[in-house]
């Protein structure tokens, strides 16, 4: 083999190394742009993902915080209307106030058809709560409290409320003492009165003074409004409650 056919073969094997080098090149090239696509939409994806993670994050915080707001604002209206209904319950019961306060005048449509039916009908009140404070007591001697301008009313009617007590709890009629040294404090000089007031009615105690039945009209306003609270809250709320 001559130099020059030495040379032509060394020409062929760099021709084919150049081309299985190319080859080679190029499919490490092809590998590397699959690769970097790969890697970069795997890149994109989970930018993505977190960005609606992200997203869902702060979705969820502005519907806790419009849950949160709303609760809010629902716990103040309700607040509002039980201010309301309250306000409206403590009128209704001013107004039974005031309403007491007349009993022992008669200037009241109802009491006034009571007087025309019942000569004195405050004073014939008074000796049944005398009565009824008697038995709730069961005591052979008692202390009656009235208010000043009451006494006289209390006068006329004490022996008959003696024998009717004595009568219905078959019992010896009671002493009963009218303390004139402390009296119930006199009705209000006007509705908006801050100060003790009594609008009507007796308290009597036990001589030890233990015992102690407040039966003054205010006391059994007060009774009554407490128990039928319920029903007249139901009256006049049920419809908004519904």
């Amino acid at each position: 083999m001559n130099d020059a056919d030495v040379s032509k073969q060394i020409q062929q094997m760099v021709r084919f190394i150049r081309q299985e080098a190319e080859e080679k090149a190029n499919e490490i090239s092809v590998s590397a742009e699959e690769e970097f696509n790969i890697e970069k939409l795997q890149l994109v994806e989970a930018e993505k993902k977190k960005i609606r993670q992200e997203y869902e994050k702060k979705e969820k915080q502005v519907e806790v915080r419009k849950k949160i707001e709303y609760s809010m604002q629902l716990n103040a209206s309700r607040i509002k209307v039980l201010q309301a209904q309250d306000d409206l319950v403590n009128e209704m019961r001013e107004e039974a106030v005031k309403a007491l306060q007349n009993v022992s005048k008669g200037h009241h449509h109802l009491l006034e058809f009571l007087h025309s039916h019942h000569a004195n009908f405050y004073q014939h009140l008074v000796k049944e709560l005398i009565v009824q404070s008697l038995l709730r007591l069961k005591e052979p001697a008692v202390l009656l409290r009235c208010r000043k301008e009451d006494k006289h009313h209390v006068e006329e009617v004490l022996e008959s409320a003696k024998n009717e007590y004595a009568k219905k709890a078959n019992v010896a009629s009671p002493e009963i003492f009218v303390d004139e040294n402390v009296y119930l404090p006199p009705a209000p000089e006007h509705h908006h009165s801050h100060g003790l007031f009594c609008s009507g009615g007796v308290v009597l105690a036990s001589k030890d003074g233990k015992i102690v039945c407040e039966n003054t009209l205010d006391a059994r306003l007060e009774v009554v409004f407490r128990k039928k609270l319920p029903e007249i809250r139901k009256l006049l709320f049920s419809q908004v409650a519904a």
